[in-house]
């Protein structure tokens, strides 16, 4: 039988193509995955924190925003040089201390003349100031394994491994590592030296 031109009151049944069902799968696998990669992002350098007080300047500077990097240390250890986030001696009810890691396990540090010394050698960078209170450095400290020895930029006018509540900065202890500042005053945004 022959359909007649004209109007039809009947509902055609349409077909899904498998074309359109793998587009629409590819889209929500798309979503997945964006949501996924930004899940990672956020965990892994997502975490924020400012920076409270002097200690860390001509680097750092008083209420400057910084982003960390919380899985560097899951791979690797603090290397001296890093700039790091910790809460001091695990107490949550403080904020975190931002401040620069000069000593790892196994170095010794101490300061002769307010100037710092990691195994008998003397750091040669000009940008300190010499070190008035030396603190529990004033006679040589060995670092114990995973712990390590942390100053800020600033050194006369920070609190850091050479207080007696601080003390050396165990691993579990650091957050992650510091890697990009956000604009301040007297500094523009940019990745952490």
């Amino acid at each position: 039988m022959r359909r007649k031109k004209g109007l039809c009151f009947y509902k055609r049944r349409k077909k899904v193509s498998s074309d359109a069902i793998r587009e629409i799968s590819n889209y929500f696998f798309g979503i997945g995955l964006a949501l996924l990669m930004a899940f990672f992002l956020v965990y892994s350098f997502g975490m924020r924190t400012s920076v409270i007080g002097v200690s860390m300047e001509n680097t750092l500077y008083n209420g400057q925003m910084v982003l960390v990097n919380k899985i560097a240390y899951l791979l690797f250890s603090p290397k001296a040089g890093d700039i790091v986030v910790f809460l001091p001696n695990g107490n949550a009810n403080t904020h975190y201390y931002v401040k620069r890691v000069v000593a790892t396990p196994g170095d010794k540090v101490e300061f002769r003349d307010g100037r710092l010394y990691v195994n008998d050698i003397m750091e040669e960078n000009e940008q300190y100031d010499k070190v008035a209170d030396p603190g529990i450095a004033e006679e040589a400290v060995t670092v114990g394994e995973d712990e390590f020895f942390v100053l800020g930029d600033n050194r006369n006018n920070s609190e850091d491994s050479r207080s007696g509540n601080i003390g050396l900065v165990k691993r579990d202890l650091i957050e992650g590592k510091v890697w990009f500042q956000l604009g301040h005053e007297n500094q523009g945004m940019g990745f952490v030296n």
